[in-house]
């Protein structure tokens, strides 16, 4: 079976990449408009791209008459961004802030969100999100009239009381539960959570840790 992207019109391409491309992580973007309200918006086109320099990137869409998404409207005239993390807690109001409100609305109150003070950004991150990354944009990339990639930098992070341990930096999974992003209107829990140990060389190249585990058993 093969689809051919090259001749696929955009909706189903988008339909297949979305549906197959599974659990996409959901970044809560809060900007500032330029009344200085707070915009909010989710995005599942989105992951950290590197820790040296700490990337990045966001995929930003315009709407069908080719005008500028909110969102992206901000970064481009200022540059400054957060992305919030979603779990469990503030899913329900996540999906609240994707409806389509007015230019000149914010989402926060009617998502009944509170909002905190950054650090080193002109904007404010969703106090209710677990993460909140901090972000300054390196470039926007435009590939089409409806499709910009923006990349930023992690310049801060704020995380909820009790929920990384400073010491070691470890995460405490007891109390985060983020979401992923399926398709359409479903998304997955990460609650269902295993390790796998990377083999030695020796055991990789003769197969010993594959024959130890099988291939259905995950250790």
């Amino acid at each position: 079976m093969f689809f051919d992207f090259q001749t696929l019109p955009a909706k189903d391409r988008y339909k297949l990449v979305t549906s197959t491309v599974v659990p996409r992580p959901i970044a809560l973007v809060s900007t500032l408009n330029a009344d200085g309200s707070t915009n909010v918006a989710p995005f599942s086109f989105f992951n950290v791209f590197s820790e040296d320099p700490p990337l990045v990137v966001l995929g930003l869409q315009s709407k069908p008459d080719f005008e500028l998404k909110d969102t992206t409207r901000n970064i481009r005239r200022s540059g400054e961004f957060v992305v919030n993390l979603v779990d469990e807690e503030i899913a329900r109001r996540m999906v609240n802030t994707a409806a389509d409100f007015p230019p000149d609305e914010s989402e926060v109150l009617p998502s009944k969100f509170s909002l905190g003070n950054c650090r080193h950004v002109n904007a404010n991150y969703i106090a209710e999100a677990p993460i909140s990354l901090e972000c300054r944009r390196i470039t926007v990339l435009q590939f089409a009239k409806t499709r910009d990639l923006a990349i930023g930098e992690i310049v801060g992070l704020h995380a909820r009381d009790g929920l990384i341990d400073q010491e070691n930096l470890r995460i405490n999974w007891e109390k985060y539960n983020p979401l992923g992003r399926l398709y359409a209107d479903y998304y997955i829990r990460t609650h269902d959570r295993f390790s796998m140990h990377i083999p030695t060389y020796e055991n990789a190249a003769n197969g010993t840790f594959l024959d130890n585990t099988g291939d259905q058993q995950i250790d």
